[in-house]
């Protein structure tokens, strides 16, 4: 059978795999993408990030419901039809999966469903439902992705033992629900699940959940955790799981002492791995990190010159905005142009409830590499925008460099935190300065104003809140 001829292959149709095919394709370039799953889109849509987010505002909209009753509007009780939730969340997930597809075929960028597996530097062997077909190309970009990690002691083959992909499928509502990580992605679905009515045991091995985030961003998520969820345990290893009946029998060790405990399902959300099981690398120059993810240089390039990877499967921050922008950093390094990744600024976002965001350098990283800052912080409880919503909960935070007064990170907890802290990333981006962003008028009452405030802050000219100004603030 003569092989398919490509100008650049791209394997995995996630974020970073789409967009490096549009991206080239657009550029001019024969594209052939392979994806293994009959819908386009990778994790991110199929079984991460927007499956989460719908199920994230559903839920929202059972909380809100409740909470309005001190407002004066009271409704009956909820009845949740699981079986309409999940066809909604599916019809989400369809609607975007062909919008990537029909853009695909536009942009004349040929899709292969099937597994590659490199066969050589610039051949990949893709087994199809038709049989094996073989792509000779040029350059390839690897955007597999990556996937939950389940460590071998829990992995008891048991359906009750979930990762993130089988509680997005929300099959029914555990009464007990025991969650192994209070990551992200743990108080994400913990909070899903506690609305729906579960109760929520999260364990944390760490001594603190979300570990890593600026203490003053987590603490408001922390008390809402504790309110929705029946327990956080922090400094809380889980040692074994065993099927016992319907439930799962969890070994667990706190203070040196071990306790035995029933749960009607547990999910692991111990962190991710890299999604390349049987790719064939060992065919290539591609070479591995000690964490086991794909070595690239600034443009993405892996030590094998034909072959460059994008995205989770490089290591790093696992975000699928991440993932887009290397992608094009690929494109435009195979095409013969400066581009690097360096220097970027990557908003990260928790969508627990209230929401995280941050971007730049954070407090902790600066303490950590004793960098000298300034903090400017905002506090919602004096937002007229905040109290209408009934979330005086959040904060606004900036971290300034003394001397130039330049904005270096930003960060956010609140009610659409996601929403607000693209205005950060610009500021970092383009060294704004704090008072380029208390100069910069912001309509009222939104909570964007809150950027202002904390810009404001920094002079001790805020309006809505009393601050001693350092006379170092000059």
């Amino acid at each position: 059978m003569e092989p398919i001829k490509t100008e650049i292959l791209v394997l995995g149709a996630g974020p970073g795999g789409y967009t490096a095919a549009f991206y080239a394709a657009d550029r001019g370039q024969k594209v052939t993408l392979v994806e293994q799953n009959p819908r386009l889109g990778g994790i991110c849509l199929n079984t991460g990030c927007i499956p989460s987010k719908a199920l994230l505002h559903a839920t929202e909209m059972l909380r809100e419901a409740k909470e309005s009753a001190k407002r004066g509007i009271a409704f009956g009780e909820a009845k949740i039809d699981l079986d309409k939730l999940r066809a909604w969340k599916d019809s989400i997930l369809e609607k975007l999966g062909q919008g990537i597809k029909g853009l695909a075929q536009k942009r004349g960028v040929q899709i292969i469903h099937g597994r590659g597996h490199f066969e050589a530097s610039q051949t990949l062997r893709v087994e199809t439902a038709q049989g094996q077909k073989f792509v000779n190309y040029e350059k390839a970009i690897i955007a597999v992705g990556s996937k939950p990690a389940m460590p071998s002691a829990f992995d008891l083959g048991n359906k009750r033992i979930m990762t993130s992909t089988e509680a997005l499928e929300i099959r029914d509502i555990p009464m007990d629900l025991l969650i192994v990580g209070g990551g992200y992605i743990g108080m994400e679905l913990g909070t899903v699940y506690a609305t729906l009515g579960s109760n929520v045991v999260v364990l944390e091995a760490l001594p603190t959940i979300l570990t890593g985030i600026d203490p003053d961003l987590v603490r408001p998520v922390s008390r809402a955790a504790q309110k929705a969820f029946k327990e956080i345990r922090v400094d809380t290893k889980v040692l074994k799981m065993a099927t016992a009946g319907r439930q799962i029998k969890v070994t667990m060790q706190i203070d040196k002492e071990q306790r035995e405990e029933l749960y009607d399902r547990v999910l692991v959300s111990v962190g991710r791995v890299p999604n390349y099981t049987d790719l064939g690398l060992e065919g290539t120059g591609v070479t591995k990190d000690e964490k086991g993810f794909i070595k690239t240089n600034p443009q993405q390039q892996t030590d094998d010159r034909h072959i460059y990877a994008i995205g989770d499967v490089s290591g790093g921050v696992l975000l699928a905005h991440r993932a887009a922008k290397q992608a094009r950093i690929a494109v435009e390094s195979i095409l013969g142009e400066a581009s690097a990744f360096e220097n970027i600024v990557i908003p990260a976002v928790v969508y627990t409830d209230p929401e995280v965001a941050w971007c730049g350098l954070t407090e902790t990283e600066a303490k950590q590499k004793g960098i000298e800052i300034k903090v400017a912080k905002f506090l919602w409880g004096a937002s007229g925008r905040a109290l209408t919503l009934d979330r005086p909960d959040g904060l606004t935070k900036l971290i300034i460099e003394p001397e130039t007064e330049r904005v270096l990170g930003v960060g956010v907890v609140g009610a659409g935190a996601s929403e607000l802290i693209s205005e950060g990333v610009l500021a970092v981006e383009m060294a704004a300065t704090a008072r380029d962003i208390a100069d910069s008028v912001h309509p009222h009452p939104t909570l964007s104003e809150t950027l202002m405030e904390a810009a404001e802050v920094f002079y001790g000219t805020a309006t809505n809140t009393l601050t001693r100004k350092d006379s170092s603030q000059h």
